[in-house]
């Protein structure tokens, strides 16, 4: 366990993605938490995930780099998707993010998405979820990007917390999104899970 999530939890577990079974269980709480299933209220307060997945690509996101997840005994309490670049063609409606990374010229991936479950929202697990990426995964990348958007304010505040950093603002055929990223490779990184709330 790490360090970050024994802060915000004894009872979590944090690791990757274990098989069917975990990836069935982020396809289930990714629907509970689309924009599209949730009422203006809920969207306003608790933030919302825009993008849907198949179990077939996060099988195939999973054989390329297996995503993060929090686990509470049988369940889980959140996800966070790994998605090197090699996942590009996966989802097409993020091409227009991919475009912009073209000019990054660093070894980077993108989160996916990431999605805490409601009944552990402001426990730390949105910031030990970084931190088990950051962990796990900084000895292959520099950087970590993901792109939020600017209709979601709760998580542009937990990924300004944990550390990341605007690059760009624009807007596509579906939404104005907040293109940033989390530099692991600079001299002084700011941990998101020591002392901070938790998203």
């Amino acid at each position: 366990m790490t360090q970050g999530v024994e802060r915000a939890s004894p009872a979590l577990e944090l690791g990757r993605v274990r098989g069917d079974l975990e990836l069935q269980q982020i396809l289930d709480l990714q629907r509970r938490n689309l924009v599209r299933n949730l009422d203006a209220p809920s969207v306003a307060a608790q933030g919302f995930v825009t993008v849907e997945h198949t179990l077939d690509v996060l099988r195939r996101m999973h054989d390329l780099e297996p995503s993060i997840v929090a686990r509470a005994s049988a369940s889980l309490a959140g996800y966070a998707l790994v998605m090197p670049v090699a996942c590009r063609p996966f989802v097409p409606a993020l091409e227009p993010m991919f475009q912009r990374l073209e000019k990054l010229g660093r070894r980077f991936y993108v989160m996916g998405q990431i999605c805490i479950d409601r009944p552990w929202r402001g426990r730390g697990v949105f910031d030990a979820l970084y931190q088990a990426h950051r962990e796990l995964l900084r000895d292959r990348y520099d950087l970590v990007v993901t792109e939020v958007s600017a209709r979601n304010p709760r998580s542009l505040r937990a990924h300004l917390r944990v550390g990341f950093q605007e690059l760009e603002r624009y807007r596509d055929a579906t939404d104005e999104w907040i293109l940033i990223g989390w530099d692991w490779s600079a001299s002084v990184n700011r941990p998101g899970a020591s002392g901070s709330p938790d998203g």
